[in-house]
């Protein structure tokens, strides 16, 4: 009888024929999901024989990935500063750039967060978890993604300190925060045809773009913050490599001033820093 360790290495072949990138990581993920064990257990169970029910969820799972199907769509989550979320189609996959922006947040005090676009709630429910006694708002547009995050806050036992509004920006939020974030959409129109398919097909546009410039939302945010940041808040917005000077002036002219500009994993400008003038 065939081992897990033969099948994984097909798998791998499989993944590399078909022009996964990632083939050996993204076959080991798979793997698990199918043997329904952790990634770090795949190991010892190598030696194992393959069943007729686990090969087949892996060809499930291999004839989505070959689709270009992420592998956390197939999963179902995506981990992010060490906590699983729950994603879809309807939202944009946390990555790890955007940890930059946490990291960025937890160096300095808050109490009051409000996260604009938020998505799977991923940034505003990690800076949560991560701070105790700390509340927060999280705005998006669409309903679908609030849903995501809906199940994410309660999966992470949040309901209590975390609030989940429906908005176009600030059009239906109140308060005053003394942080607020955002990952908006910031790719450039023109700019999305040489997106991977995994993006392109699978995750939504209005998380993507927001127009022909890619500085659309960030103008958005800027005319509409001060009203909810108190004096002396920080304000965090993650950026394009090429875009945190263009978004640093933009926020410079609503009595914010800048205060870092934070490098992701890579060594590129991620996120912009910025304070109200008390």
């Amino acid at each position: 009888m065939s081992t897990i360790a033969a099948a994984l290495a097909s798998a791998v072949a499989e993944l590399r024929a078909g022009g996964i990138d990632n083939a050996p990581g993204d076959a080991r993920r798979l793997m698990a999901h199918a043997l329904g064990i952790a990634p770090d257990r795949l190991t010892l169970a190598l030696p194992e024989p393959v069943t007729p029910d686990m090969l087949a969820r892996l060809d499930r799972a291999m004839k989505d990935r070959l689709e270009r199907k992420p592998v956390s769509h197939i999963l179902g989550y995506r981990q992010f500063w060490g906590r699983d979320f729950k994603v879809s189609p309807a939202v944009l996959d946390p990555r790890p750039e955007t940890e930059t922006l946490i990291a960025a947040a937890l160096a300095g005090p808050f109490s009051r967060v409000l996260d604009l676009g938020t998505g799977s709630g991923c940034i505003l429910l990690t800076l949560l978890a991560e701070r105790a006694g700390a509340t927060g708002t999280g705005a998006d547009i669409s309903s679908d993604a609030l849903a995501v995050a809906v199940e994410n806050r309660a999966a992470l036992g949040l309901d209590d300190r975390a609030v989940l509004v429906q908005s176009d920006w600030f059009t239906s939020l109140a308060g005053r925060f003394d942080l607020i974030v955002s990952n908006p959409p910031y790719i450039a129109l023109p700019e999305m045809a040489g997106l991977a398919p995994e993006v392109l097909r699978w995750e939504p546009m209005m998380a993507l773009t927001p127009g022909p410039g890619g500085l659309e939302a960030y103008r958005a945010i800027a005319a509409g913050i001060l009203p909810y940041l108190m004096p002396g808040g920080r304000v965090l917005l993650e950026t394009g490599p090429t875009q945190a000077d263009a978004v640093a002036e933009m926020f410079a002219g609503e009595r914010l001033d800048p205060v870092a500009l934070h490098k992701d994993m890579d060594g590129r400008d991620r996120v912009v820093e910025l304070r109200r003038r008390a």
